[in-house]
């Protein structure tokens, strides 16, 4: 792990939201959230359910052991708009050796989507990791039928660097995962 990396999350701000580190009242709002469907297939998994299911506090409870357990804190963020969570982005595997990095986003109020938050989230991230970690190269997965994603991504400097054919059976098919990556120099 980058030596240079603090010991605490950043607070990274952008023009709509705060990246922050997370609080035990993010359980609370996941749960409020909801689990929608079309979110899941873009993680990868085939729901059972149509529409928006609810989740219990107990499920919020779960799922914020799960995202501040064994992650590094320091490049774990929550998603606020608005002074309320929406979703969480995160740089992990990193190498101090290879100054990389893999990154992963979720905006779970499916309302928000296709409004550039997400680019807006992207670009601060590789803004900081190019920036104040120093890393060289940050890439990531992302299924080849997730179309919104795969453009925000190209529009944050990210090219498609190969496929892993067949990768993810997802609604009773199989999907590629399309691997992305940007290199220091190439962002802006």
């Amino acid at each position: 792990m980058p030596s240079h990396l603090g010991s605490a999350t950043p607070t990274l701000t952008c023009d709509r939201v705060v990246l922050r580190g997370f609080v035990a009242e993010d359980a609370t709002a996941r749960a409020r959230l909801g689990q929608d469907a079309a979110i899941v297939r873009m993680f990868g998994s085939t729901p059972a359910w149509s529409g928006i299911r609810a989740m219990t506090e107990h499920q919020g409870q779960s799922w914020y052991r799960a995202v501040t357990s064994g992650s590094d804190d320091r490049t774990n963020w929550a998603i606020e708009l608005d002074g309320r969570f929406v979703g969480s982005a995160r740089l992990h595997h990193l190498s101090e050796e290879d100054r990389k990095a893999r990154y992963a986003i979720g905006i779970l109020d499916a309302s928000l989507h296709g409004n550039g938050l997400g680019r807006e989230v992207t670009q601060r991230i590789l803004q900081h990791a190019f920036d104040d970690l120093h890393l060289h190269r940050v890439d990531l997965r992302v299924l080849a039928f997730n179309e919104p994603a795969i453009r925000c991504y190209r529009a944050c400097g990210f090219v498609e660097e190969g496929r892993e054919r067949e990768s993810a059976y997802v609604d009773g098919k199989w999907h590629d995962d399309v691997i992305m990556g940007v290199l220091a120099h190439e962002h802006p």
